[in-house]
């Protein structure tokens, strides 16, 4: 990214405080890291994947911590002891998805985090139910998280230029995250979302049996809707009362 100002603002928006933890996801050579160094905080810890860039980052950024890590191996739950941790980075296009997907249902503990993806992404992940971009990556980020789209970023900020556009989002997590049940919705979104275009009745047939004959009834939902008309509440009833196996 060669655009100071979109860094600025994408820094901004995290609101930093002297008191705050921040954890940058793929620093790289620096863009955002060296905006953030013009703000007081507690501690930073950046998470680079290329071992390369590790010497430099550390020889620019004296005062701040670099760990050699692939993010996507990282074990998010960990922080969850951390007070006022705050998150940011500019993320992969191809791993995005599979990184905000942990990182969002692990940490339950951060106080905002502040992403850059692609656009098509920021999209599907803020979608509302009803909406063709509706889907599984929807339900499960606003299950954990309230995202909010913050502002899209044109191709020429950076360089080489990529074919797509981007968008910064920015997310807080839901206070009532502790409630979901976890193991059951990924269950839940994988069977439903692999047959968006049928009715739910239909996906369900064959892991109902003649006492969930009024399932739908009891948790008011319809039957004739199809996994892209369910809101994120809905499936949180589905998880709970239809695979009850924990």
């Amino acid at each position: 990214m060669v655009d100071k100002n979109i860094c600025v603002k994408i820094v901004n928006s995290l609101d930093l405080q002297p008191k705050d933890v921040l954890l940058e996801i793929g620093p790289g050579q620096g863009a955002l890291t060296r905006v953030i160094a013009e703000s007081k905080l507690q501690w930073y810890i950046g998470l680079e994947k290329d071992r390369e860039l590790i010497p430099f980052l550390k020889k620019e950024f004296l005062n701040f911590d670099f760990v050699n890590v692939d993010a996507t191996n990282f074990c998010w739950s960990k922080l969850n002891q951390v007070q006022n941790l705050k998150l940011v980075g500019n993320l992969p296009y191809n791993v995005a998805s599979l990184l905000l997907w942990d990182v969002l249902s692990s940490l339950s503990s951060y106080d905002v985090a502040v992403f850059m993806v692609q656009k098509e992404v920021a999209q599907r992940i803020v979608a509302a139910p009803g909406s063709k971009v509706y889907g599984a990556l929807s339900v499960w980020l606003q299950s954990f998280s309230c995202p909010q789209l913050l502002f899209h970023v044109s191709p020429k900020v950076f360089f080489p230029e990529p074919k797509v556009w981007s968008s910064v989002l920015l997310f807080r997590p839901r206070a009532d995250r502790a409630i979901v049940p976890k193991d059951k919705l990924s269950y839940v979104l994988k069977i439903f979302f692999q047959h968006r275009r049928k009715q739910i009745q239909k996906i369900l047939k064959t892991y109902l049996n003649q006492k969930d004959k009024d399932l739908f009834t009891r948790l008011n939902i319809d039957p004739t809707f199809r996994p892209e008309n369910l809101t994120v509440s809905d499936y949180w009833k589905l998880a709970n009362y239809l695979f009850s196996w924990q």
